[in-house]
């Protein structure tokens, strides 16, 4: 049966003015499978003025009050985690266990939320001038929102919404409309957990609701994730509008493997790094920079493992690997092998040529791909390709991939397999990338860190989650204060001079 998504606002489904909708698909079947409503600006404006609304009192909801309203959040969302997973796999294609394990992920970001008493604590020095104190406290900003991505659309937006509502602001999620059903699953989550109406609301929209956010005067903050040229447009549209911006963007992310390391675990690493969820996946690995002397030996590993991969449909046990998400994207992303071949690279494993288990020939498959021999001037190597195509570069030495990684405009996650505990080191300290694996192939903080790349992979200051999400979403006021004692009153007067500490 069709099924049809609308917006969540101010604590119940709204399906406003608009008449504009978009389809949902199964990508393991090609089917429409419902219809989501997309906000025009009405829409974006009732959501706003609904968090505008709610934020003074949750604001002022005490700390011990917010808390308990996060941990029965958390036990709701641990409790429906099957339930969430089953919609990702249906909605986005990836495979049933893949999803299950993107809930757990955001699951640890409300864990790291619901310790906010302890972040929110400020500073305070006695006496800092004869009889003054002076302390600093933090501040939610009043109403921010989080522009999300399809690839992981329950993770990503726990980036965002649960350090964000903990520290007393109020919330408003546009996530990606083509696997909506998560977020509005959420926000009925939150609801039965006791969170005011108006606190967390969602908007379904494509950029028409997307520029409304982040022109709206109403908007303290814009959290993004997604490529880096909407990035780009996100940052610069929304501080010309005033608003304080965190906007994560794309990747080309390299595994650099030395002569040195263990190359079963250098096969596998690049094989599940390369081609879970399909490589829809801001951190998957797209480039193995492999030192020539060992190129062949790890090819081979590689094409081993890749010929036992199991591609299906999500909802299939057996399946290891699901479609992409819709069929524009997969034709994009298989074109790519026939460019990489005409630019001068060499299609080792062709990913079109990979069996499905019983899926639907009307399914958005590609299997997993590798093209070999890729210079840093192939489209293969210079674009995000998102999806399961790995690009093999072949370098003479240690400082040709450090150099290949640097020379990268992005600077997301990086990885590099060795046994050798003074190249890793030296790796970590030179290498210009914001996240760094040894002999980890997707260095992803745990939550209590934050997330977050350098160069073209990151605009704005400040990463996501751990401390400086919290920093993100708060503001500092420092306050200096004097209470005199009527016994010790001191002999004062007009003094215009400036102010000294004594």
């Amino acid at each position: 049966m069709s099924k049809h998504v609308t917006h969540w606002i101010g604590g119940a489904a709204h399906e406003g003015p608009s008449q504009h909708r978009g389809d949902i698909y199964n990508p393991a079947s090609g089917q429409v499978t419902g219809t989501v409503d997309l906000a025009g600006p009405k829409e974006v404006d009732a959501a706003v003025t609904a968090a505008r609304e709610a934020f003074p009192g949750w604001r002022d909801t005490s700390l011990s009050k917010r808390v308990q309203v996060l941990f029965r959040f958390r036990e709701l969302l641990n409790g429906n985690k099957e339930r969430l997973a089953e919609l990702i796999s249906a909605e986005h294609g990836k495979v049933f266990s893949d999803a299950l394990g993107e809930v757990s992920r955001g699951l640890d970001v409300v864990d790291f939320a619901c310790g906010i008493p302890h972040l929110l604590k400020g500073g305070y020095s006695e006496n800092v001038s004869t009889g003054v104190d002076s302390y600093s406290i933090m501040q939610p900003l009043g109403v921010v929102t989080g522009i999300t991505p399809f690839n992981f659309p329950a993770m990503v937006p726990m980036w965002m919404f649960p350090v964000a509502v903990a520290c007393g602001n109020a919330f408003v999620l546009k996530p990606s409309e083509k696997d909506p059903s998560a977020a509005v699953v959420m926000a009925e989550l939150w609801a039965e957990a006791g969170l005011p109406d108006g606190v967390f609301n969602v908007v379904h929209g494509d950029r028409a609701a997307v520029d409304a956010l982040l022109e709206h005067p109403d908007v303290a903050a814009v959290s993004f994730v997604g490529s880096t040229p909407i990035a780009r447009h996100v940052y610069r549209t929304a501080a010309e509008h005033g608003k304080r911006v965190q906007a994560l963007g794309g990747a080309k992310n390299h595994m650099v493997v030395l002569p040195d390391a263990d190359l079963d675990l250098a096969a596998d690493a690049a094989v599940s790094a390369g081609f879970g969820s399909a490589g829809e996946r801001c951190m998957a690995i797209s480039a193995v920079a492999v030192v020539d002397s060992v190129a062949d030996e790890l090819l081979e590993r590689i094409r081993e493992r890749v010929a036992r991969l199991r591609v299906g449909p999500g909802d299939d046990d057996r399946s290891e690997m699901g479609p992409l998400v819709t069929r524009e994207h997969r034709d994009k992303v298989a074109s790519y092998l026939e460019s990489g071949v005409r630019e001068g690279a060499t299609l080792a494993i062709d990913g079109r040529m990979h069996p499905v288990l019983g899926g639907d020939p009307d399914g958005f498959w590609l299997g997993p791909s590798l093209l070999d021999h890729v210079g840093p001037e192939m489209s293969c190597y210079r674009d995000e390709i998102f999806g399961p195509v790995l690009s093999m570069v072949r370098v003479g030495d240690y400082d040709e991939a450090v150099k290949l990684v640097n020379d990268s405009p992005y600077g997301n996650g990086t990885a590099v397999f060795t046994n050798d505990g003074g190249a890793a080191r030296r790796f970590q300290h030179e290498i210009e990338v914001g996240m760094v694996g040894i002999n980890v192939p997707i260095p992803v903080p745990m939550a209590y860190y934050s997330f977050g790349g350098w160069k073209q992979s990151l605009f704005g200051d400040s990463h996501a989650h751990g401390t400086e999400g919290v920093h993100f979403y708060t503001r500092t006021k420092a306050v200096t204060a004097r209470w005199t004692d009527p016994s010790r009153r001191p002999e004062g007067g007009v003094d215009l001079g400036f102010p000294t500490n004594g």
